[in-house]
């Protein structure tokens, strides 16, 4: 899977442009904390059982630790309290999905590629 790099306020805005496009199912976003095993491992499970066209779900990686404020833009943006990890599926500018921790899962995603 090809991660797409969350580094600024401009990419956050350029995934809400993406989710309102007619060929974008949706657009996902993990928040990812270097530091947390638990996070480690919700990122290893996702990359292992990825299989879904970039083309149709573009996913963007948040590094957390390096970028909070991104992070605190997210939650307000979309009305999301922050947790990490966390996935969110964007869809229309607006989070139609999100999980945390050990619900983090390529199975609840597959609903989203068709919708």
């Amino acid at each position: 899977m090809n991660w797409l790099p969350l580094v600024t306020l401009d990419e956050l805005t350029q995934v809400d442009m993406l989710s309102n496009q007619p060929d974008i199912s949706a657009v996902v976003i993990f928040k990812h904390s270097t530091r947390c095993s638990i996070s480690s491992m919700a990122l290893n499970r996702l990359e292992r059982s990825w299989s879904f066209p970039e083309q149709k779900l573009p996913a963007y990686y948040l590094d957390l630790l390096n970028f909070r404020a991104i992070s605190a833009e997210i939650e307000q943006r979309y009305g999301i309290t922050h947790q990490s990890p966390q996935i969110l599926v964007i869809k229309n500018g607006k989070c139609i999905f999100s999980a945390t921790h050990s619900d983090i899962s390529v199975t609840d995603l597959a609903a989203f590629i068709n919708s």
